[in-house]
């Protein structure tokens, strides 16, 4: 894995700060994690998006979709109830109910605003919401330095 130098980055913005642990961890975690489930991240909108995660074989009461602060973390456990329930014996078992669990980083102001399961897909919904306080306003120039004009009395 290749180190990145932000220092050069840094000189010139501000409070980007959690960018370069964010990237660090990042390149720490993709060394460990597989790629089970495989999954995609589609940007529907310029402020939706959605990720699809395959999970064939898990049910809804199997798969957890936690919301935390700038991060999600999907979780699936199949219950060993629901893997005794087949009737016969496998000659050959190539679809992968094995536990997993997928964390993804999300940006400042990214809410998770749906979760549904289809067709052995979970998608996650997602958008972004800035708050009226975060979003840009003009600010007005005001000339306070500037000399008076005398009138003179002739």
């Amino acid at each position: 894995m290749h180190r990145f130098d932000l220092s050069p980055l840094f000189r010139s913005t501000v409070g980007f700060d959690r960018l370069a642990s964010l990237l660090d961890t990042h390149g720490r975690v993709e060394e460990q994690t597989s790629s089970y489930p495989p999954y995609n991240i589609e940007k529907l909108t310029d402020d939706t998006y959605r990720i699809s995660m395959a999970v064939a074989g898990f049910g809804p009461q199997d798969i957890s979709v936690v919301a935390q602060p700038n991060s999600l973390v999907v979780t699936g456990k199949i219950t060993k109830d629901a893997s005794d329930k087949t009737e016969g014996k496998f000659l050959h078992r190539g679809i992968a109910a094995r536990a997993f669990e997928r964390r993804f980083e999300l940006a400042d102001h990214i809410a998770v605003t749906n979760a549904s399961l289809e067709h052995g897909l979970l998608h996650v919904e997602l958008k972004r919401e800035v708050p009226e306080a975060m979003k840009p306003r003009i600010i007005e120039i005001v000339n306070a330095g500037a000399p008076q004009r005398l009138e003179s009395a002739h």
